[in-house]
């Protein structure tokens, strides 16, 4: 059930989503006598896509989720495991091309390669089913492996998480797959706007995992106040921000995380 509800929250909780369905009506609108407020419907949801595809707004969200956990402090002991969260692989492309396709979230994979090349020791655990609602697909693991032996990875070294559908899955899965025992090192390596909502829901089941930030959207806080010369670009950025801010609130809400927006050093 709690899957079903994210993914429909998850819809709405794209401004652009959100604003095609507030301006469907508008149109519809123009052909009766309320035309008036058709157009005023119509032209708000214009301004607003506007807003939101050229202006900085969606910078400013995400350096925000991006900035939370700082680059992983190598120092100290090695790490025990490496654990990639799933999402930057495309399965559905995957298995009907036949190769394994990466997505905009590929530093993902690329850099729990470099991990498990710096830690020949660790083990390294891709945690990733099918998250699809509708149209069931391939499962993201099952390319994920292919990725990381074809890159010389070991087989024996990677461990496969393949019935998680979202964040809370992939860390509950993750946890009964592996077992941590105390004083255990281990890494989570995620998008950095992903990072915050990741580690709460971690912390939440008791599975004690180090920020790995990959795959930054921003430069830093220069962007904050730049604005975007391609509409698309803008509105993408803004989804994405806002996507994950909603998803934020939601774990907090159904207690999925003890804290709303977690950082290096728990809340108390």
């Amino acid at each position: 059930m709690f899957f079903v509800l994210s993914k429909v929250i998850g819809f709405f909780a794209l401004p652009s989503n959100l604003i095609v369905v507030v301006a469907l009506p508008g149109a519809v609108l123009l052909f009766t006598r309320f035309a008036r407020a058709g157009r005023r419907l119509m032209a708000g949801s214009v301004a607003a896509l506007a807003l939101l595809g050229f202006s900085p707004i969606g910078n400013a969200l995400m350096y925000g989720l991006e900035d939370r956990f700082p680059p992983w402090d190598a120092s100290g002991a090695s790490p025990t495991g490496i654990v990639i969260l799933g999402g930057a692989i495309s399965p559905y492309v995957s298995a009907n091309r036949g190769v394994v396709a990466l997505n905009e979230s590929a530093e993902r994979m690329t850099a729990a390669v470099e991990l498990a090349r710096r830690y020949p020791d660790a083990r390294l655990v891709f945690s990733g089913g099918d998250s699809s609602l509708f149209m069931p697909s391939a499962v993201e693991a099952e390319f994920a492996v292919k990725f990381f032996v074809g890159l010389g990875i070991a087989r024996d070294r990677i461990l496969l998480e393949q019935e998680s559908r979202n964040t809370v899955e992939n860390a509950i899965f993750t946890r009964d797959l592996v077992q941590p025992k105390p004083g255990e090192r281990w890494l989570l390596v995620t998008s950095a706007y992903h990072m915050p909502r990741a580690i709460g829901v971690f912390r939440q089941i008791g599975f004690a995992v180090e920020a790995y930030p990959v795959d930054w959207h921003t430069a830093g806080r220069v962007d904050v106040m730049r604005p975007f010369p391609q509409f698309a670009g803008g509105l993408n950025r803004t989804d994405m921000a806002v996507r994950e801010w909603v998803g934020l609130f939601a774990y907090r809400l159904t207690g999925k995380t003890s804290e709303l927006f977690p950082a290096v050093t728990p809340a108390r």
